[in-house]
């Protein structure tokens, strides 16, 4: 399509995505650093959760996000798309400020559920109008300008968050909420309706439900599914013991065996009286192989920039940086009195025999640090003996063995987006949908196995800036793809309704992959101390999953399959 033969991109087109930028900027700012904030000592103004209770948090409260807009995008249809991003942001702004102001468990949950009640009302209403807003001419670059927008916000976000949390990690979720706040103003003074609303009056919640259970499963199987998610979690969390899963799944699953007998086959029966039952079989069951390679794929926002804390050195990139030293400032402060401050109280609590030097380390790391148990012991010793020592420690260690910031490293996945995305879409482009979604799979494997490497590596910090780099390929490939699959299999006459519900595999991706990393952090990274084996494992993951798509696609049955076998039954 030549330029001259494509319609103009409207106003309300800009207004936007420049609020799609903003909302980024807010997400990522805080997201990427969640894992950081929820995990540092409440003495270095952090919560100081447990690996288990972060990975739930970051599991459920992201689950709910991505399932929310099956309703708000109906309440955006009916009530008018202005409205909505309105009630979005008056909803996101003050839940942002609040998470930097509570400091227990369920205060943080209700903060952060008021974030992905906000979110999930923003995210149909900003792909809506850019749909609305394009036609056949410009599509293509609309949702590619769309997705350039989401990824300049990722890319900023966590810099932005990153320099302020060195002032206060109230800091982080002020500047959150500020980028929200700024959106009220395109929101309400730019932004134009791109639809008559007297005439799109959307779905009534009622047909949504109808859309649900049609292509997802019945009430029923909703109530099994979400009670066996909630039972695993709880054991994610250290809720309830592996004995006690057991048995609580034993009962769980025999009362639905006994509800199920004594339910009708009726489907036309009030819900709590019908079978369990699967909407489109084969769909359900592309979802639920391909949540497995959402799952991996957040581990690079919940796990790796703890990881990167707590066992990478990156004291090579440091290295590279030295003859610069404001961009070294900015990329590996170190704040000398909180690490004098902290040599102090550890050498105490050494000295009273309350903590080991392996311990002590794992308090450094939070100081942006990277010092040798060896000589962490030495130097606690030393302290606990003359305390002025403590002074020159943390300025020999601030100089030494400094740290870049994770979130930092992180932004290298959004910055290989924008930089190559269009290129690695051109390559792939002309390949079926299922070996690039099954090798794109497999890249993301590859890249958590790097990962893996990093830990104990001379050049940690380029190795893990390599994982980095082969997992965004991987997310690169794979990512358009497993959509464009969707579009191959699924019934010609219902293709929307089955893209608008793709977006499940990522809710149950984030469900899984938050208890998950919270588990294999606490039990194999620290516990068993072997941070490698698991990114192995969660390599191992996506491998399965990638293993599971080629099985789907050589036994599955088709969407059209099964339509055309339900005809011939009422025929016969």
């Amino acid at each position: 399509m030549t330029s001259a033969g494509r319609t103009p991109l409207p106003p309300t087109f800009f207004v936007a995505n420049t609020m799609e930028i903003f909302e980024r900027l807010a997400w990522y700012g805080f997201f990427a650093l969640s894992s950081l904030y929820m995990t540092s000592p409440q003495n270095q103004g952090g919560l100081g959760f447990s690996e288990q209770e972060r990975g739930l948090l970051q599991g459920m409260i992201p689950f709910f996000l991505y399932l929310f807009p099956v309703l708000t995008g109906a309440l955006a249809d009916r009530y008018g798309y202005r409205k909505m991003f309105l009630v979005a942001y008056a909803i996101m702004c003050p839940s942002y400020y609040l998470l930097g102001q509570v400091d227990s468990f369920m205060g943080f949950f209700v903060a952060f559920m008021g974030v992905a009640v906000g979110a999930a009302c923003f995210k149909p209403v900003v792909t809506g109008t850019v749909a609305r807003t394009t036609d056949e001419t410009n599509r293509g670059l609309g949702f590619g300008i769309f997705y350039m927008m989401v990824n300049i916000g990722g890319f900023l976000g966590p810099f932005i968050a990153g320099y302020v949390r060195a002032i206060s990690w109230d800091w982080v979720f002020i500047m959150s909420a500020f980028w929200i706040a700024v959106n009220f103003i395109p929101a309400y003074f730019f932004y134009k309706e791109p639809t008559d609303q007297s005439l799109q009056k959307g779905k009534p919640l009622k047909a949504v439900f109808k859309d649900i259970q049609q292509v997802l499963g019945n009430a029923r199987f909703a109530i099994l599914f979400f009670g066996t998610l909630i039972i695993l979690m709880s054991y994610g969390a250290k809720w309830i013991s592996g004995e006690t899963t057991l048995i609580t799944y034993a009962i769980w699953f025999s009362l639905h065996i006994i509800w199920d007998k004594l339910a009708s086959p009726n489907v036309k029966a009030p819900w709590y009286a019908q079978k369990v039952s699967l909407g489109n079989k084969p769909f359900v069951i592309y979802l639920l192989i391909l949540s497995g390679m959402w799952m991996v794929y957040q581990q690079i926002f919940i796990t790796l920039p703890i990881y990167i804390r707590d066992f990478v050195d990156t004291s090579d990139l440091v290295l590279m940086l030295a003859s610069y030293p404001d961009l070294l400032e900015f990329f590996a402060p170190v704040d000398v009195s909180l690490l004098q401050a902290e040599l102090t109280r550890l050498a105490s609590e050494v000295a009273n025999e309350t903590l080991n030097a392996k311990q002590a380390y794992f308090e450094l790391v939070h100081t942006k640090v990277m010092v040798p148990t060896a000589e962490i012991s030495q130097a606690l010793t030393a302290i606990t003996q003359t305390p002025t020592l403590a002074a020159q420690y943390a300025q020999t260690w601030a100089v030494e063995y400094r740290q870049v910031n994770p979130e930092y490293l992180i932004g290298l996945n959004f910055l290989s987006i924008v930089v190559m995305q269009l290129m690695i879409s051109r390559v792939v482009e002309r390949f079926h949908a299922l070996p690039v979604l099954v090798g794109g799979t497999i890249i993301l494997a590859l890249g958590t196995a790097i990962g893996g490497i990093a830990h104990g590596a001379i050049m940690g910090g380029a190795m893990v800036l390599t994982s980095i780099l082969v997992f965004s390929i991987g997310e690169m490939v794979a990512s358009p793809k497993s959509q464009e699959y969707v579009a191959s299999f699924a019934p010609n006459d219902k293709k929307a309704m089955f893209m608008g519900y793709y977006f499940v595999s990522s809710a149950i991706g984030f469900l899984l992959a938050g208890p998950l990393s919270g588990y294999l952090y606490s039990e194999v990274a620290k516990g068993a101390d072997r941070p490698e084996l698991m990114w192995y494992i969660i390599g191992a993951l996506g491998v399965l999953t990638a293993l599971g798509l080629v099985l789907f696609h050589k036994f599955g049955t088709t969407p059209q399959a099964e339509d055309s076998e339900l005809e011939l039954a009422e025929i016969n």
